[in-house]
């Protein structure tokens, strides 16, 4: 099968550009810009000739009414029918779904919210914790835990602004809000014919804000009864709303008692370690479904063997558990390898990660025909592991593998937030030095077999003579100023992001550990707090403002 791959003005020359057998340009850096323009890549499968899209992970991949536009030009979505899409891709429909098979979710409501009040009323009689929820949403992406009344307002602001820039829309709900669970998810595959079938556990409950850091099959001390009533009701809740293709039905798992959470319409960054115990390959049986044919197993052909674990490769700073996002170039990469080793990534050394997408680095992903085992040789692969120019998250997941609780198995969703202890835990990035030739855009007009074309090119600066364009400024050197700025009132942007929120005004009095700013980097929401009481006497910034590592937020006297 030949390969079209899309790409933004910032991913021009991306992995997965240089890999496809055509790439077409969508225009723009922003997902709004480019990846989340419908107009733009109905275009490119028009110019294409494509006939069948597969959306990934994010953006379009649980969008409906992407999924109806292609399928609309007669072009095969590689997922489930629209309908479907738009049951479980609002969260609560899906839970009124779910009930009607009789599956059921955490206590909750099932409207949308408008208004603070909403959530007070429904904290008044659940009690609290509660969490705000994107109702197009995933991931953990625009979700806030409200811990009382008076975070309401705030927490259903925040995850509005984060659902809105990850998933084009920013409707939100609220539920009950388990404080110690494990996050049991199923994968279910399910074909045009009326088969499903449920692929073992994953256990998903190594997280911070509530994303994802390590998952591993099949989930480890389920008790068996439990495990299979949670595939049974995984496989009806997909058939009940006439879902093909694969997905991921999420339950909460916590006191011998299990909840169903959410139905993700989409195959999911973890599926390797699904594939690693099965010796199914998902993404091929995806095309199959897409292309009519029914499933070539049941239920009871499918068996497990030996444990799995996949640790996602974040562009973050532990930062002793502040896990700062650390966009940059990746001046150096060496890979681990050996047996049971298996390395999905979607960058090369000399790629940058830019603040503008998710900071996902690869996924390492570890076989082992025990758990120990499994752990053991994680453990060796991330020591082997090489990453400079930018901060990974690799210090956090030794520390969370190397720890008794993990292995265990007595970690919860908020283990690491909690109880684990990263102090002293960071991450290190080499100096970037400034470009020595930059590339800069050539337009021409090249003739090729008799035919005129006008194109643009991306060449050394070096080649462009004397009528090269002035000189790109220099990059900014990575700065080791933080959030915290040391107790100097002197406060620095920790990273690269937008300014999407100034809660003081200049001449305001601040207590230690008051939120300044909010600031978005790698769509995550960061409070940069006051590291000393005093008054704002000098503020930079404004919302809508983009930043750089180290720039001056404000200063505190």
């Amino acid at each position: 099968m030949a390969t079209v791959a899309v790409y933004s003005d910032l991913d021009r020359e991306a992995l997965h550009v240089r890999l496809a057998d055509e790439a077409f340009a969508l225009g723009g850096k922003t997902a709004a810009e480019s990846y989340l323009n419908t107009d733009a890549i109905l275009n490119a499968i028009e110019r294409s000739g494509a006939d069948a899209v597969h959306p990934g992970y994010g953006f379009f991949s649980e969008n409906a009414d992407f999924a109806r536009a292609i399928s609309d030009r007669g072009v095969a979505f590689i997922g489930p029918p629209p309908e479907a899409i738009e049951v479980m891709g609002d969260k609560v429909s899906a839970r009124e779904a779910a009930e009607k098979v009789d599956v059921h979710g955490v206590p909750g409501n099932t409207e949308f919210l408008t208004d603070a009040k909403q959530i007070t009323d429904f904290g008044s009689e659940a009690g609290y914790p509660l969490a705000i929820k994107a109702a197009y949403g995933g991931g953990g992406r625009g979700m806030k835990v409200v811990n009382s009344a008076e975070e309401a307002g705030s927490a259903l602001e925040s995850a509005r602004r984060e659902a809105l820039a990850y998933f084009g829309r920013d409707e939100c709900y609220v539920e009950r809000y388990l404080t110690a669970p494990r996050h049991i998810e199923i994968q279910v595959l399910c074909d045009q014919h009326g088969n499903g079938v449920h692929l073992s556990q994953r256990d998903c409950s190594a997280q911070r804000r509530h994303q994802k850091l390590i998952e591993e099959a099949p989930a480890f001390n389920l008790p068996a009864d439990i495990a299979a009533s949670m595939g049974d009701d995984a496989v009806k809740v997909a058939l009940g709303c006439g879902y093909t293709n694969a997905g991921t039905v999420e339950f909460l798992y916590e006191d011998g008692a299990y909840f169903y959470l959410e139905m993700n319409t989409r195959l999911q960054v973890e599926h390797p370690v699904t594939e690693m115990v099965t010796g199914l390959d998902l993404v091929r049986l995806q095309l199959m479904v897409a292309s009519g044919e029914p499933l070539p197993f049941n239920q009871e052909d499918v068996v497990t063997n030996g444990h799995a674990i996949e640790v996602r490769i974040n562009a973050e700073d532990p930062a002793e558990g502040k896990f700062l996002p650390s966009p940059g170039p990746l001046t150096s990469m060496h890979f681990p390898s050996g047996y049971g080793v298996r390395w999905d990534g979607g960058y090369e050394q000399g790629d940058e990660i830019s603040q503008f997408y998710d900071n996902l680095v690869g996924k390492l992903v570890c076989w082992g025909t025990t758990r120990d085992i499994a752990i053991a040789r994680t453990l060796r692969a991330l020591r082997e592991f090489r990453i400079e120019g930018v901060a990974t998250t690799i210090p956090a997941d030794i520390a969370i593998l190397e720890h008794p609780d993990f292995a265990a198995g007595k970690h919860s969703t908020k283990w690491v937030e909690e109880t684990l202890n990263l102090k002293g835990v960071t991450g290190t990035t080499a100096p970037v030095s400034d470009p020595e030739d930059p590339k800069v855009q050539r337009n021409a007009t090249v003739e090729v077999n008799g035919k005129r074309f006008d194109v643009a090119m991306w060449v050394p600066e070096s080649q462009m003579g004397s009528a090269a364009p002035a000189k790109a400024a220099p990059r900014r050197k990575a700065s080791g100023g933080g959030a915290a700025g040391g107790g100097s009132g002197s406060i620095t942007a920790p990273m690269q992001g937008t300014i999407v929120k100034v809660l003081v005004e200049q001449g305001a009095a601040v207590e230690v550990g008051q939120t300044l700013v909010v600031l978005e980097a790698m769509k995550m929401e960061n409070n940069i707090t006051a590291d000393k009481a005093g008054t704002v006497s000098v503020l930079n910034v404004e919302a809508g403002q983009a930043i750089q590592t180290g720039d001056v937020i404000a200063k505190i006297e």
